[in-house]
């Protein structure tokens, strides 16, 4: 028996180590079934927990609590959205857009949304999912809030406008390049600059008249928010062209049709016509016989040819109905505008109209109908402008336009002094600065 132990004893020894190994293998099997085991149970447990009935309704009850009443989704407009467009994008039913869509088509603005423009939807996510307010903004200082109530089929419209403070602002300059980039370097806003050019396209040939070293004053106003940030320019209230040392002073003034600007004698400087509808372009081609650019032969060019960049923005040259905005063969995308039964003016190579252009629109002087292109028989970015006299075209550089209306009177004694207050209040500008 003692031999039989020193015998066992001796085999422990001399396999110590794979005694040990073989007793790690089966204690780590065991481990691992127990574990096997009790996960499956675990599992079912958790399975038959989760597909409790009480459980899956308190889950819910939770679940729409969490949801909130009412939802916001903002839209910025982009280039080709229309109101009904975004409308569709919702997660509304058909008769839901349908509804909301001819309820607010009858405003006109909301048939006309302009590029960068807000739109907000309130939702109320209660079954049915309905618009509960929408909110378009209609300019920078005004947003028109449609408000509907509960159970009801109808919106309740409200025009909401922005505090803000008004601040005039002086500016002067030298003209080194045009009067575009040097009003640009001063930092006035690219719609006065418009304006100003407009004011003076009655009577200043922009590509000709202004010289290098020419200077501009102007006093306009602007309106900031509550962080003093420019939101929108109001009006040109002064403004003097200084070309080679001739001043030309036009000052604001309110009759019965409204605002206007007339020089230092109380002569309105609106005429029938502008001499130059376009701002910062070259007069590239006159009026009369020349070789054509693309047949080879000379012909007559009845028009005057400005070049420009591509995009630059064209105006109405006067008051007047659109009878043609279409392509117009050689001379691509056109305009012809009909201003009274003695003058029309036709504008040719458009890159593309401006927005509400059409046949059978009413547009005001000064007004951005289009944008300079090359589309047509043309060589290059520019617009072709051709004034029709009775029927016959005419050279628009030697038209001589007939002048505007002149302040007598009670007029002319209430300008003088709104005229006087302005140059009071030109001085403080100045000398501010």
């Amino acid at each position: 028996m003692q031999k039989t132990n020193l015998y066992l004893h001796k085999i422990i020894k001399n396999n110590l180590y794979l005694i040990l190994l073989i007793f790690l293998l089966f204690f780590t099997i065991l481990i691992t079934n127990f574990y096997s085991i009790n996960k499956e149970n675990n599992e079912n447990n958790l399975i038959n927990f989760l597909n409790n009935s009480y459980l899956k309704k308190s889950l819910n009850l939770i679940v729409n609590n969490l949801t909130p009443k009412f939802s916001y989704i903002d839209f910025e407009v982009e280039k080709g959205d229309t109101f009904e467009k975004i409308v569709k994008q919702l997660n509304l039913s058909p008769t839901e857009k349908k509804l909301i869509v001819s309820k607010l088509s009858k405003f006109k603005f909301v048939n006309n949304l302009y590029r960068g423009q807000k739109i907000s939807f309130k939702i109320n996510n209660s079954k049915p999912i309905k618009v509960f307010e929408i909110s378009i903004e209609k300019s920078k200082t005004k947003t028109f809030v449609f408000d509907r109530k509960d159970g009801l089929e109808k919106f309740e419209h409200k025009e909401i406008s922005k505090n803000l403070n008004q601040l005039i602002i002086y500016k002067e300059s030298i003209i080194t390049n045009s009067l575009y980039s040097s009003a640009i370097n001063k930092g006035i806003e690219p719609n006065i600059i418009i304006e100003f050019a407009r004011i003076y396209g009655f009577q200043i040939d922009f590509q000709r008249d202004i010289w290098k070293n020419d200077s501009f004053q102007i006093i306009y106003e602007t309106f900031l928010d509550s962080d003093n940030k420019v939101l929108d320019t109001g009006k040109i209230l002064y403004a003097n062209l200084i070309l080679q040392g001739k001043e030309n002073d036009l000052y604001i003034f309110k009759t019965k049709d409204g605002y206007e600007h007339f020089d230092p004698a109380g002569r309105s400087i609106k005429k029938s016509l502008m001499k130059t509808p376009i701002n910062g372009a070259r007069l590239s081609s006159n009026f009369g016989v020349r070789k054509h650019p693309i047949l080879g032969y000379n012909k007559m060019h009845r028009g005057t040819d400005f070049a420009a960049p591509e995009g630059t923005p064209i105006m109405a040259s006067g008051d007047g109905k659109i009878v043609r905005a279409r392509w117009c063969g050689a001379g691509g995308n056109c305009i012809k505008i009909k201003h009274n039964s003695t003058y029309s003016t036709v504008y040719a190579h458009l890159k593309k109209f401006s927005r509400g252009i059409r046949e059978g629109a009413r547009v005001k002087q000064g007004q951005i109908i289009g944008y300079v292109g090359s589309t047509g028989m043309s060589t290059g970015p520019h617009l072709h402008y051709v004034v029709i006299f009775n029927g016959k075209k005419i050279n628009s550089q030697k038209l001589k336009l007939p002048s505007g209306k002149i302040l007598k009177k009670k007029e002319r004694e209430l300008f003088e002094v709104s005229k006087i207050k302005l140059n009071v209040l030109k001085s403080k500008l100045i000398s501010s600065q």
